[in-house]
């Protein structure tokens, strides 16, 4: 395949737009580079499964971003929901009830079990009452997560390399907060860039504005595949 449409599925874009038709141009846009997308909350509440059908169709594969919290019946049932949709990756809060009970409804999407919040602080954290680190904090929900059913884990890019130590080669490890040498942070608080994120040991990247809102979202998707090689 020639340098200019390099393809592949460790970079997750996440269309944080909010319509089903920007969602969509956007995909077509990056289509030349880019395998699989992210639908979160934001582009759920307005277009639901059309959207994640439509990409679908179109031969890429889907992470829904939903982050189900709630209790173990209502996920079980929401979770049950994605049978018929070709979700590849679906989120869950990692709480081990929560990720119990995803995991018996997942049928063939995989669930992945959110460590921390990339926006989530030191000083957050000690507002919690957690008297450990953050890093200690991620690799307990991993292993919890991981025991109750999940496949992989979500997590920052500077917790990667000790979960993938922890955890070993057969989980999903995929790191949001990934943002370019040239890009500001923006909410996010635990940040690296892809090649660091990648050398961690993430199986998937998921960036978000660095690369939607770039001049041209299909160069910036390109300079981040050449980065990671």
């Amino acid at each position: 395949m020639p340098q200019s449409a390099i393809r592949d599925e460790r970079l997750i874009v996440a269309l944080d737009v909010p319509t089903a038709a920007a969602a969509l141009e956007l995909a077509d846009r990056l289509a030349p580079h880019v395998d699989f997308f992210k639908v979160g909350l934001q582009l759920f509440l307005e277009a639901g499964f059309a959207v994640c059908d439509a990409l679908c169709a179109r031969g890429h594969k889907v992470m829904l971003d939903l982050k189900f919290h709630d209790i173990p019946q209502t996920v079980s049932l929401a979770v049950s929901q994605l049978a018929g949709h070709d979700i590849a990756l679906a989120t869950v809060h990692g709480y081990p009830q929560v990720v119990e009970a995803a995991a018996k409804a997942k049928g063939n999407t995989k669930i992945l079990a959110v460590t921390v919040l990339t926006s989530l602080g030191s000083d957050e954290l000690q507002q919690t009452g957690f008297a450990g680190s953050l890093a200690d904090l991620v690799r307990l929900r991993a292993v919890t997560s991981l025991a109750a059913g999940a496949d992989g884990v979500v997590c920052s890019p500077l917790e990667t390399a000790l979960l993938r130590k922890n955890l070993g080669a057969k989980p999903v490890i995929a790191t949001p907060g990934i943002r370019p040498l040239d890009s500001v942070r923006d909410d996010q608080t635990r940040t690296a860039t892809p090649k660091a994120a990648v050398a961690a040991g993430a199986d998937h990247i998921i960036v978000g504005r660095p690369i939607t809102k770039a001049p041209d979202p299909a160069a910036a998707a390109r300079d981040i595949l050449l980065e990671i090689g």
